[in-house]
C-alpha cells in the first residue's frame, strides 16, 4: 500500500495547490498528533483546510477532524509567524520531494520535507530556520538543521532545473548500475529473479531522478518496452539504447502535460476486499473494495489485472479520497475495540456474580445431603460415634485411637470401615462415610428396621452381612458422602446442625443475590462511564465538512411566508448587509432598544414591488427585540419597520455616518409588541429533483403593486434615526476620533461630522419623552457634557428626532465629543471665552496684600476655550504664553516662575550670586559648567523647549493626516452611497452581485423544516428563529428568557434529539412517516460542531422547552431514573 508521495505526486499535488490556495490568508494552524497538522486558509466566501502529514502527504481535506486542545511548540510558533498571512507562491523545489508556501511575497517560507523522516521548516526571507520540526543531526545525505542555521537550497535535487536527457547521460547511468551490480553479492533463489525484473527499472530511477520509478515503467508499457532487459543488454544494444532514451523522453512529457492541464484527474487503484461481505445490500462499492495505490496517470502496467481504476475529478480529491478513507476505517476500529473491551468486562463481571450465586446453591445441597444421609444412617452414626468416645473415656491415646482403627478396619469391622482417617480429635469431631438417602422400598424397610432394632454388635452383623454381599452395584453407583459429626452431639443434633447451615447458606444467598446485583448495575454503569469516556478521548469518525451558506454568517432565518431575514452580529455585518443586501422592496426592521440588532427581511426577487406579508414582518420584528435587554429584562417591547428607501448612510448635515450607523427619513410603522420566545430548529436543505414534491407545500404568492404599501405622507416631518451596533464600548469613546480613519495617536481630537447633535428645543423634548418611556428604550437625544456647553451646532429642525441604539454591551450612544482646534467651532469657542487670566487663591491673597505688582492678562487665543478643548490647542496656548528666555549673564532658579516675587532668603542669595558672578561672561560660565559635567540651564531649557515643539509639530501633522484621511473616506463613502441610492431609484441588479443575489433568494425553496418521502438531503442547517416561524419544521426546541447559557442549552437540546434517534421506536428505517425520525436526518445532525449551533443562536440565557425537557437530557447523559415520586410520595 502506497504510503507517501513521490516526486511526481509533489509536482502535481503543487500545481493544484498553488490554483487553489494562493491569495488566501491563514486563518489558523492546529495539532492533529504529534506529526500531523492542520492549516485553515480563508478568504471571503472561501475556506480550504490544508493537511500536511510530515514525510507522507500534503493535501487539502473535505474532512472535520478533531484537534489538540492546547497548541504544541512547534504550531505555537508557526500561529506566530504566519497567521493572516497571504499565501503568494507554492512550488516544489527541483525535482525533489520539497514544498516551498511562500507567504507575503517571500517573508516567510515553508518548507515540508516528504523523504526519509520527514521534516517542516520554516525560514524567514534570508533561509534563516525560525522553526521546525525535528532536529537534524549532519549525516552523509542531509545537512544538519537547527534554528538559527541556514536552510541550503543548493543542495537539493535539480535545484536549477533538470539536466537535458542525452543519451550519454542514460548510458552513464546504466554503466554505473552494471558496476554497482557487480560490487555486490549475487543473490540467490527467488531474490534473483525477482531483482532480474527490476534490475533497468532501478537503475533509471537512480540516474533519471527526476522520473519515477513508475512513471518510468508506465512508458515502458506503453512502449511495449521489454522491462526485464538488463542494463548491460541495453548498453551493448546501441538501438536498444535509442529506444529507451525516447521511452524517457516521453515520461518526462507525461509529466509535463500532467501539470499544464486545467483540471488534473486523480486515480485511485483498488483491490477486492476479501473481508467485506458478499450481500450487495448490506455493503456499498467502497466497503467492497480496499484502496492500495493512487497516481495522477492512469497506470498502464495495472490495466489487466484485479485492480480496480477509480477516477477522481483533481488529484488532491483522489489523495483525501485515499488517506481519509484508511484514517477512518483506523478510527472505526479503534472504537469497536474499546467497545468490545467492555462489553468483555461487563461478560467477566457476570460471569463472576453467576459463580458467587452458584457457590452458595452448592453449599445449601450439600448440607441438605448430609443432613439426610445422617437421618439415614442414624444407627450406624450413633454405633460409631460411641466407639470412639468410649476409647476416648478409657484415657487411650488418640494416636494409639487411629491405629486401632486402622487395624480393625483391615480386618472388616463394619463400624470401623464407617470412619475416615485421619480423626480430627483436636476439633472434637470424626469424618465417616455415609451412603446419600436413597427412597426405594428397600431402604425405606432398611431405615426403620434401624428405627426398631436395638442397638448390639450382633443384629448390627447381622443386618450388615447381606447388605454386604447383595448390593455391590448400588454403592459403585451411590458414592458415599464424607460427614463431620461432632462426637458432643448426637445423630439428630448433627444433622440439624447441617439443616441449621442450610438455611443459614439460603439466606446468605439471598443477600449475596440483593448485592451482586447492586454491583452488576453499579459495574455495569462504571463500565458504561468509562467507555462514555474513552469514546471521547478517542477522535470521532471522520465526516466531510459541510459547507455553509452563504447566509449563515449573520443572524438568519426563513420565515413562515418564505421569506429570508438577515441580521448583523455586529456593527462590520450590518454595513456589509447594508452595502451588499439591501434592495429596492425589501424592508427594515429595528427597534428603539439598547442591544436590538436591525434586521432587513429580502421580497422575493420575482416580486419585487410585492409587499411583505404582517406575519413575516412580526416574526423579524419578534427577532430584533429578542437581541435586545429586552430579553434579559423579560419586557415585552414593540420593533418599528421601513422602507429600503428611508434607510441611508448620509447624515442630515450631508456627512457621511459612521460604521454600524444608518439615517432614518419618513414615518416608522411599528409592529405589535414581540413575544420573547425563539427556537432552535433543523432546516434540511434538498436537492434540485426534490423541490417538486414541495410545491403544493409552497405559499404562492400574488403580484401586488408597491403602490399598495404604506405610502410616506406628504406633510409627515422628517424623522432620522442613527443607528448603532456593536463594536462602540465606553471606553473607545476617547480613543476612535475617526471611526474610518484609525491611527494610534495621543491627541484626543475628534471630528463631529461623524455624530449627530441636536438643540436645546430637542433636548427637552427627549427628556420629556424619556420620563414616560420604558427604561429600556433608548432615548431618542442626548444630554450633552458640561465641557460641551460652549458649543452649538448649527440649528436643526424643531421637530428632528434622533434615536441612537447600540449593540449588546454598548453603553447606548456615544456623548458629544470635542471639536479640532482648526474647526470652525474651534473659533466660535475661542471668541466666547473670557479674556482674563484665572487666579489662584494665592495669588489673590498676595493681590490683598499688594505685593503682586502686576497680573499679566493671557492672550484670547492661548487660554482654553473650555474645559473639554482640545488638547493641541492647550500646547499651542501653552507655547503662546511662555516667557522669553533670559538674557545672557543672568542667573534664573528653575523653581523660580516668571514675574513672581522671589521669597525673602532666595532674594539675598540671589545678590550674593549675582555679586559673585557679575565679572564672568558667557563664555566663562559655559567653560566652568562643562568642567563641572554639566550643561548649562539655558541649554537644558532650549533642548527642553525644541523637543516640545517637535512634538507638537508632530501632533500637528498627525492631527492633519488624520483629517486628510477622513476626508477622503466621507468623500468615498458618500460617492458610493449617491451610486446605491440611484441604483435603488433605477432598480439596477443587472450587477454581477445583483445578479448572484437573485440567484441565491431564487435558492431558497430549497430549504425545508420538514422533508418528505423520497427527498434527497444534502446538509442539515442550524437555525434560530422566532417561534410562530417554526410551526412546519420537524426538529424544534422552544427558548424562553431563562438562566442556562446558551452552549449547556445547546448541548441539552442536541443530546435530547442524539436519544431520541437511538430509540427504535421513534426511527422510521424506510423514511417514509414524515412524524418520525429518519436515519439519514440523524446522520446529519450528528455532523454538527457543537460550537457552529451555539454561534446561530443570538440570546444569551435561555430556558429550554422541549417534549422530554429535562427528563430526556437525563436519559440522554445516563442519569437513573429517580425511584420516588415527587414531595410526599411513598414506595408500598
Amino acid at each position: 500500500m502506497k504510503q507517501r508521495f513521490s516526486s511526481l505526486d509533489v509536482k502535481v499535488i503543487a500545481h493544484e495547490l498553488s490554483g487553489k490556495l494562493t491569495s488566501l490568508r491563514v486563518t489558523n494552524v492546529y495539532d492533529l498528533s504529534s506529526r500531523i497538522f492542520l492549516i485553515k486558509f480563508h478568504k471571503p466566501d472561501h475556506r480550504e483546510q490544508l493537511l500536511i502529514d510530515s514525510g507522507f502527504r500534503c493535501h487539502l481535506t473535505e474532512y472535520a477532524r478533531t484537534t489538540a486542545a492546547a497548541p504544541s511548540g512547534f504550531v505555537a510558533k508557526l500561529r506566530k509567524y504566519l497567521k493572516t498571512r497571504r499565501i503568494t507562491s507554492i512550488a516544489q523545489i527541483g525535482t525533489d520531494r520539497i514544498l516551498e508556501f511562500q507567504f507575503s511575497d517571500g517573508l516567510y517560507r515553508l518548507y515540508l520535507e516528504f523523504y526519509a523522516g520527514g521534516n517542516i521548516v520554516l525560514t524567514d526571507a534570508d533561509l534563516n530556520v525560525l522553526a521546525l520540526l525535528r532536529n537534524v543531526d549532519e549525516g552523509e545525505e542531509h545537512e544538519k538543521l537547527r534554528v538559527g542555521l541556514q536552510y541550503n537550497l543548493s543542495l537539493r535535487q535539480n535545484y536549477g532545473g533538470a539536466p537535458e536527457l542525452t543519451t550519454e547521460r542514460v548510458r552513464q547511468g546504466l554503466q554505473k548500475a552494471v558496476d554497482r551490480q557487480q560490487d555486490q553479492p549475487a543473490a540467490t533463489g527467488k531474490k534473483a529473479k525477482k531483482a532480474g525484473k527490476d534490475t533497468l527499472r532501478k537503475a533509471l530511477a537512480v540516474s533519471i531522478t527526476e522520473c519515477p520509478p513508475l512513471l518510468v515503467d508506465h512508458a515502458l508499457h506503453v512502449a511495449n518496452f521489454d522491462s526485464t532487459l538488463k542494463p548491460e543488454q541495453v548498453l551493448a544494444d546501441n538501438d536498444l539504447l535509442e529506444k529507451l532514451v525516447q521511452v524517457l523522453k516521453n515520461a518526462r512529457k507525461i509529466t509535463d502535460e500532467i501539470t499544464t492541464q486545467d483540471q488534473i484527474k486523480g486515480y485511485i487503484l483498488a483491490k477486492p476486499n476479501p473481508a467485506a461481505p458478499k450481500a450487495e445490500d448490506e455493503t456499498s462499492d467502497k466497503a467492497r473494495l480496499l484502496y492500495d495505490d493512487f497516481h495522477p496517470f492512469r497506470p498502464q502496467q495495472f490495466e489487466n489485472s484485479d485492480y480496480t481504476f477509480i477516477e477522481f475529478e483533481g488529484f488532491n480529491n483522489a489523495v483525501d479520497e485515499f488517506f481519509s478513507s484508511i484514517e477512518g476505517q483506523k478510527l472505526e476500529s479503534k472504537l469497536t475495540e474499546r467497545e468490545q473491551q467492555a462489553k468483555k468486562k461487563l461478560e467477566k463481571a457476570r460471569k463472576e456474580h453467576e459463580e458467587r450465586i452458584g457457590g452458595l446453591q452448592q453449599v445449601q445441597d450439600m448440607n441438605f445431603r448430609k443432613a439426610e444421609a445422617i437421618l439415614a444412617n442414624v444407627h450406624r452414626v450413633t454405633e460409631a460415634s460411641e466407639a470412639v468416645n468410649g476409647l476416648i473415656r478409657q484415657g487411650m491415646d488418640w494416636v494409639d485411637i487411629a491405629r486401632l482403627i486402622e487395624r480393625e478396619q483391615n480386618q472388616g469391622n463394619p463400624v470401623a470401615q464407617l470412619i475416615k482417617l485421619p480423626l480430627k480429635l483436636h476439633e472434637n469431631t470424626i469424618t465417616l462415610l455415609l451412603d446419600e438417602t436413597n427412597w426405594e422400598e428397600g431402604d425405606v424397610g432398611e431405615d426403620e428396621g434401624y428405627k426398631t432394632s436395638s442397638v448390639t454388635s450382633d443384629t448390627e452383623d447381622e443386618d450388615d452381612n447381606p447388605k454386604k454381599k447383595a448390593p455391590p452395584v448400588k454403592i459403585a453407583a451411590q458414592p458415599q458422602l464424607a460427614i463431620d459429626i461432632d462426637l458432643g452431639l448426637s445423630a439428630w443434633a448433627n444433622s440439624t446442625e447441617y439443616f441449621d447451615q442450610k438455611k443459614t447458606a439460603a439466606g446468605k444467598e439471598d443477600r449475596t443475590l440483593q448485592a451482586s446485583t447492586r454491583a452488576l448495575k453499579s459495574h455495569e454503569k462504571k463500565v458504561a462511564e468509562d467507555l462514555k469516556k474513552g469514546l471521547k478521548q478517542e477522535k470521532e469518525v471522520l465526516r466531510p465538512v459541510r459547507k455553509q451558506q452563504w447566509f449563515e454568517k449573520f443572524i438568519y432565518f426563513i420565515s413562515s411566508d418564505g421569506y429570508l431575514v438577515l441580521g448583523g452580529k455586529d456593527a462590520q455585518q450590518n454595513e456589509i448587509i447594508y452595502r451588499r443586501f439591501l434592495r429596492k422592496g425589501d424592508v427594515y426592521v429595528h427597534a428603539d432598544l439598547k442591544g436590538a440588532m436591525p434586521m432587513i427581511i429580502k421580497n422575493k426577487p420575482d416580486t419585487p414591488d410585492a409587499p411583505i406579508p404582517p406575519s413575516t414582518l412580526s416574526q423579524a420584528g419578534n427577532l430584533c427585540i429578542c437581541t435586545s435587554d429586552a430579553w434579559d429584562s423579560k419586557a415585552v417591547m414593540s420593533a418599528w419597520w421601513v422602507r429600503s428607501d428611508q434607510v441611508s448612510k448620509t447624515g442630515q448635515t450631508g456627512e457621511f455616518l459612521a460604521v454600524g450607523m444608518f439615517n432614518i427619513t419618513g414615518k416608522k410603522e411599528f409592529l405589535p409588541p414581540a413575544q420573547l420566545v425563539v427556537g432552535l430548529a433543523v432546516m434540511f436543505e434538498i436537492s434540485e429533483s426534490s423541490k417538486a414534491n414541495h410545491q403544493k407545500h409552497r405559499i404562492q404568492e400574488t403580484a401586488v403593486s408597491a403602490a399598495e404599501m404604506v405610502a410616506e405622507p406628504a406633510d409627515e416631518p422628517r424623522t432620522t434615526e442613527a443607528s448603532k451596533t456593536d463594536g462602540d464600548d465606553d471606553d473607545d469613546e476617547d480613543e476612535d476620533d475617526f471611526p474610518d480613519a484609525k491611527i494610534g495617536s495621543d491627541s484626543e481630537d475628534e471630528f463631529p461630522d461623524a455624530k449627530m447633535n441636536q438643540t436645546e428645543d430637542s433636548d427637552a423634548e427627549s427628556e420629556a419623552a424619556a420620563a414616560r418611556s420604558n427604561p429600556l428604550q433608548s432615548r431618542t437625544t442626548e444630554t450633552k457634557d458640561d465641557s460641551d456647553d460652549e458649543y452649538e451646532p448649527p440649528a436643526a429642525k424643531e421637530d428632528d428626532e434622533y434615536a441612537m441604539s447600540g449593540g449588546r454591551g454598548d453603553s447606548g450612544t456615544k456623548e458629544d465629543q470635542q471639536e479640532d482646534a482648526g474647526s470652525v467651532a474651534d473659533t466660535e469657542q475661542t471668541s466666547t471665552t473670557t479674556k482674563h487670566r484665572h487666579l489662584s487663591a494665592r495669588e489673590r491673597r498676595l493681590l490683598r496684600k499688594g505685593q503682586l505688582p502686576e497680573i499679566p492678562q493671557a492672550p484670547a487665543d492661548a487660554a482654553p476655550a473650555a474645559e473639554g478643548a482640545d488638547h493641541d490647542a492647550g500646547t499651542s496656548a501653552e507655547e503662546d504664553t511662555k516667557p522669553p528666555p533670559k538674557a545672557p549673564g543672568t542667573v534664573t532658579s528653575q523653581a523660580s516662575k516668571p514675574n513672581a516675587p522671589l521669597p525673602r532668603g532666595k532674594r539675598a542669595k540671589a545678590k550674593k550670586q549675582a555679586a559673585k558672578y557679575a565679572a564672568q561672561d558667557e563664555e566663562d560660565r559655559e567653560l566652568a559648567m562643562r568642567l563641572l559635567g554639566s550643561k548649562s540651564g539655558q541649554q537644558a531649557a532650549e533642548a527642553a523647549a525644541q523637543e516640545k515643539r517637535e512634538k507638537a509639530e508632530q501632533a500637528q501633522t498627525d492631527k492633519q493626516r488624520r483629517r486628510d484621511q477622513h476626508l477622503r473616506t466621507q468623500a468615498a463613502g458618500k460617492a458610493a452611497e449617491e451610486v446605491r441610492l440611484r441604483a435603488l431609484e433605477n432598480a439596477d441588479d443587472e450587477d454581477e452581485g445583483g445578479e448572484t443575489l437573485k440567484k441565491n433568494l431564487q435558492k431558497l425553496d430549497g430549504f425545508t423544516g420538514r422533508p418528505l418521502p423520497n427527498d434527497e438531503l444534502l446538509s442539515a442547517i442550524p437555525v434560530c428563529a422566532p417561534w410562530s416561524a417554526l410551526s412546519t419544521y420537524k426538529y424544534k426546541a422552544k427558548m424562553q428568557p431563562g438562566s442556562t447559557k446558551r452552549g449547556k442549552a445547546v448541548r441539552e437540546v442536541l443530546a435530547i434529539w442524539d436519544h431520541a434517534g437511538k430509540d427504535a421506536k421513534a426511527v422510521d428505517k424506510t423514511s417514509q412517516d414524515v412524524e418520525r425520525i429518519w436515519p439519514q436526518e440523524m446522520e446529519l445532525i450528528r455532523a454538527w460542531k457543537e460550537t457552529e449551533v451555539v454561534g446561530v443562536v443570538p440570546v444569551s440565557k435561555v430556558r429550554v422547552m422541549i417534549a422530554g425537557g429535562r427528563k430526556g437530557a437525563d436519559i440522554a447523559k445516563g442519569k437513573k431514573k429517580s425511584a420516588r415520586g415527587g414531595r410526599g410520595s411513598k414506595k408500598k
